[in-house]
């Protein structure tokens, strides 16, 4: 399937704006959400979108771009705006589409507003000009209204954007009925030290706005990062790390990439204190997360090609709390078999920790969405590994929360007999599983530098 991706607006054109936040970014994230779980998790797939940057670009290049291409699908990201009092989601074909055209839009509408939690404001038809001129079955979808103080809160959440890129996702995967690609057969890793890894620091601020935007900028330039934080002679910082590899050898590679994108002051980190203070033998579950969520789901998809984008939960969430997330996403993995869910616990519960799950068929605990489900799990692992009360930010969302002695686990190796009984070689197993993702990141980079190679 060929997907032409219209993030609306963009460069001169800012689009409606409100609330300190305008449409051609959401637009944009959105979209490239979109395009990464499609050509993540699906086969012949190609999708051209129509700027991958904050450029200007016309209505009319746009369609003729999608016509010449000869694009199967014509789909254009937007949000809306009125008078600070509507709210909601709705989608728009042509008056004059086809039946064809109507029963994607039915199924896309339906799909997305599973997950958007905004207001259904019902599915439409107008002369827009990317609908009109297009010469496939379009689709514009408005998702919130950015003057809505309520609709702006959901959009400045990177989450949020990321569960509105899945529903249309699946809304396209069933309406063009999609094939996930196969499973590919995982390679026998090389033994890896977590605690030794090479650290691609692309910026250091005090300012956490500063660092998040060296972060947009990174992936407007298709480098994923994350934030880390590092306390230093009693000044928190900001750190951009685009990247954690077991060989200096790769983590030089990609500092030559992020030096061309132009952050010429990027530079190679081993071995720092990062977050909380100085790292107990053993690995504490407290820290920071190295892996970038994208990574995350690829290494999960070799096992398991239909698994769930987790990654940016378990990034953000752990984030927040101080916790580990991309080992709790590790974690993850080993409780539910990369989210094959063979053992008690069934895929609808969103558990992705067995909490609660205590043998002989009890399924434990069941939560409403997968964020839910992330969110249980940091937070069970903040009451094994902290002393400290809950931060208010989240809801409890742990049933178990209360039931835990606080700290009585700052280690992995300590939820041995703890989180799982007798539990000998848990951690172990969890750890294995994290020192592979963390090779499965040098055999990424070393895929991306031999396709380089070749083109």
């Amino acid at each position: 399937m060929k997907l032409y991706l219209d993030p609306g607006h963009g460069g001169t054109d800012p689009g409606a704006q409100g609330n300190g936040i305008r449409e051609k970014d959401i637009a944009l994230d959105i979209a490239k959400n979109i395009k990464n779980i499609l050509l993540t998790i699906y086969q012949d797939m190609e999708v051209k979108m129509s700027r991958e940057n904050d450029t200007t670009k016309s209505l009319s290049q746009r369609t003729s771009e999608a016509n010449s291409w000869g694009a199967d699908f014509y789909l254009s990201i937007h949000c809306n705006a009125a008078n600070g009092a509507a709210r909601g989601y709705e989608d728009f074909i042509h008056n004059s589409s086809t039946s064809q055209t109507a029963s994607y839009q039915n199924i896309i509408h339906a799909e997305v507003t599973k997950l958007n939690q905004l207001i259904d404001r019902g599915k439409k038809k107008a002369d827009f000009h990317v609908l009109r001129e297009s010469a496939m079955p379009a689709l514009l979808t408005e998702n919130g209204f950015i003057d809505n103080s309520a609709d702006a809160a959901l959009m400045k959440d990177p989450l949020w954007r990321q569960r509105v890129a899945q529903g249309h996702v699946n809304g396209m995967a069933k309406a063009f009925s999609l094939k996930a690609k196969p499973a590919v057969p995982p390679q026998p890793p090389k033994p890896v030290d977590p605690s030794n890894l090479y650290r691609v620091i692309a910026g250091s601020f005090t300012n956490r706005k500063n660092a998040e935007e060296r972060a947009a900028a990174l992936k407007n330039k298709s480098i994923e990062s994350v934030i880390a934080i590092a306390e230093i002679s009693g000044t928190v910082w900001y750190r951009v790390q685009a990247g954690a590899f077991s060989t200096k050898e790769n983590a030089e590679k990609q500092l030559e990439a992020v030096k061309k994108a132009g952050i010429a002051d990027a530079y190679i980190l081993s071995d720092a204190p990062l977050a909380v203070p100085s790292e107990p033998k053993g690995y504490s579950i407290l820290g920071v997360t190295h892996l970038s969520p994208e990574h995350m789901n690829q290494y999960a998809k070799q096992f398991n090609p239909n698994a769930a984008n987790l990654g940016s939960f378990y990034s953000a969430i752990g984030e927040y709390y101080g916790i580990r997330g991309d080992v709790a996403f590790a974690q993850a993995m080993h409780e539910t078999n990369y989210l094959r869910f063979t053992g008690d616990v069934k895929p609808g519960q969103n558990n992705f920790a067995g909490i609660g799950a205590t043998g002989n068929g009890a399924a434990g605990a069941s939560f409403s969405t997968q964020e839910e489900g992330v969110l249980a799990h940091i937070q069970h692992l903040y009451a094994y590994a902290s002393t400290q009360p809950l931060p208010s930010k989240y809801p409890l969302a742990d049933p178990r929360f209360s039931l835990v002695k606080g700290g009585s686990a700052k280690l992995w190796k300590e939820l041995n007999g703890k989180w799982a009984v007798p539990g000998t070689n848990y951690a172990e197993s969890i750890m294995n599983i994290y020192k592979n993702m963390v090779r499965f990141s040098d055999q990424k980079l070393e895929a991306v530098l031999k396709d380089a190679e070749g083109s």
